[in-house]
C-alpha cells in the first residue's frame, strides 16, 4: 500500500524565548535540536508533567511531546474568520513554525513526519488542543470585539495545529518545502 503524502511550505520560523511570555518572534532559520529549539520556553527532551498529562502527578519528569507547535496559514484564516478578526498571527498562538498548503495539519495523524530538504525531520505527537491564553493575546490585538479570549477555544478546536518533538535534528528555513508523511494508523510507521 502507498503511503500518503503532502507538502507544505514554511511560512515563518518562531522561537519563545522571553521568559515572561508564550508569545513568539520571527526567525528566518534555526537549527533544530533533540529537545527542539534552544533557548525556547519548551526546549527539551524531558518536560515537567501538567494538567495535560493527568495520569501523572504534576511535576512528574516525562518525555517532552511538545518540543515546537506548528500552525497552518489556512487554518488560521479559518479561525479569523469564525471570529471576525482581519488575522490572527502564529506568535499569538506561541507557534514555533506556521506551514501554508497543508489545511489539515490540525488532524494529522500521530506518527506522522515532517521531513525538510536537509532530513531534519519532526514527529508529530498529536493536535495542541485550544486554550484561553492565546485567546487572551487575540483579545489584547482586538480590544474592542468582546470575549475572543473565550471565543478563541471553540473557533480554535480542530484548528490550533499540533505538537511536534524532533526526531532527526538539523536546520530549518523559511521558504523552504516540506514533505509530510501522512501515518496510516492502521499500519502505523515505526
Amino acid at each position: 500500500m502507498q503511503m500518503k503524502t503532502a507538502d507544505a511550505i514554511v511560512k515563518a520560523i518562531m522561537i519563545a524565548d522571553q521568559p515572561e511570555s508564550f508569545v513568539t518572534r520571527r526567525l528566518e532559520e534555526i537549527e533544530l535540536e533533540f529537545g527542539g529549539m534552544r533557548g525556547d520556553r519548551h526546549f527539551g527532551i524531558t518536560a515537567k508533567s501538567d494538567v495535560r498529562q493527568p495520569m501523572y502527578k504534576k511535576g512528574t519528569e516525562i518525555l517532552n511531546r511538545r518540543q515546537l507547535t506548528m500552525v497552518s496559514e489556512e487554518q488560521l484564516a479559518i479561525i479569523a474568520e469564525e471570529l471576525g478578526v482581519e488575522k490572527v498571527l502564529p506568535e499569538w498562538l506561541g507557534a514555533n513554525m506556521l506551514l501554508s498548503g497543508f489545511e489539515e495539519l490540525t488532524t494529522l495523524p500521530i506518527g506522522s513526519r515532517i521531513l525538510f530538504p536537509d532530513g531534519t525531520g519532526l514527529i508529530c505527537m498529536g493536535e495542541n488542543k485550544p486554550c484561553i491564553h492565546p485567546g487572551q493575546m487575540i483579545q489584547v490585538n482586538y480590544p474592542s470585539l468582546p470575549k475572543l479570549d473565550t471565543r478563541f477555544v471553540k473557533a480554535g478546536y480542530k484548528r490550533r495545529g499540533i505538537v511536534c518533538a524532533v526526531e532527526r535534528p538539523g536546520m530549518i528555513r523559511v521558504n523552504e518545502e516540506v514533505r509530510i508523511l501522512i501515518n496510516d494508523v492502521d499500519n502505523p510507521m515505526q
